[in-house]
């Protein structure tokens, strides 16, 4: 009876050695379970921590760089205010210039261009100056002159742009040649050598920015029915440039497009 007790005993005792061992067992693999979830939990956090570092980084540089587009903005928008106020200056100044005189001409308020009929400067379908032509001339480029070379403009003139215009008879070719050599007369009436109208310093200085242009018929004066005013369109415009006037120009396109 004793060995059988003992016997039970042993069996028991084994029963309970195993059980502890498969316990030990099962709570290894679930603290193995738990590390490994617990690792990979940590490795996906420090993941994402770099992708967020990341993207702070590239939100960090596009901010930065439209800091930059803005800074550039405001500074291009400084300087066409400025070049535009210097515009305008320019305008006032012509108009005050010939505000009190008998030339009857016109300063375009926006672009200071100014228009006369080519009628007083030429006879019909001549490029030779007459008498009146030059006698006008004689007191109408000096004022002008004296206005853009003046010391508060002459570093912004960019340029000085003669143009001659046609009505729209003839041919495209014939009415250009006669543009261009109207122009061209008007320019070599101050700028020639020989010439007597303005100081010999204005004249070197101007030679360096004034243009001659024939535009034929190609920009006409309409009458309010749509027809072209002939005699209108037979005229000779002088206008002038700001420097860095087609910067200006797109610098304007672009704020217009970003308004």
């Amino acid at each position: 009876m004793a060995y059988r007790r003992n016997k039970v005993e042993d069996e028991e005792v084994s029963y309970w050695l195993s059980y502890s061992d498969m316990m030990a067992a099962l709570l290894l693999t679930f603290v193995l379970i738990i590390s490994f979830t617990m690792l990979q939990a940590r490795s996906q956090y420090e993941q994402k921590e770099q992708e967020l570092a990341g993207q702070q980084q590239i939100v960090a540089e596009q901010q930065a760089l439209v800091a930059r587009q803005q800074e550039v903005m405001e500074a291009q928008q400084e300087q066409l205010d400025q070049i535009i106020g210097i515009r305008g200056e320019v305008v006032e100044s012509l108009k005050e210039e010939f505000e009190n005189t008998n030339l009857k001409i016109t300063v375009d308020s926006q672009t200071g261009s100014i228009t006369f009929d080519s009628g007083v400067l030429f006879d019909y379908n001549q490029y030779m100056l007459k008498a009146s032509g030059e006698a006008f001339l004689k007191e109408f480029l000096p004022r002008y002159f004296h206005v853009l070379l003046s010391q508060e403009y002459k570093d912004y003139i960019g340029e000085v742009i003669i143009e001659g215009h046609t009505d729209t008879q003839g041919s495209y070719i014939t009415n250009l040649e006669l543009s261009q050599k109207r122009a061209l007369a008007v320019a070599a009436f101050c700028l020639a050598d020989e010439s007597n109208v303005l100081p010999t310093m204005d004249i070197h200085e101007l030679r360096d920015i004034v243009t001659a242009n024939g535009r034929s018929y190609s920009n006409p004066i309409y009458n309010e029915d749509g027809t072209v005013n002939m005699e209108a369109s037979r005229r000779v415009e002088v206008k002038f440039r700001l420097k860095d006037e087609d910067m200006i120009d797109e610098m304007l396109s672009i704020l217009n497009e970003n308004s």
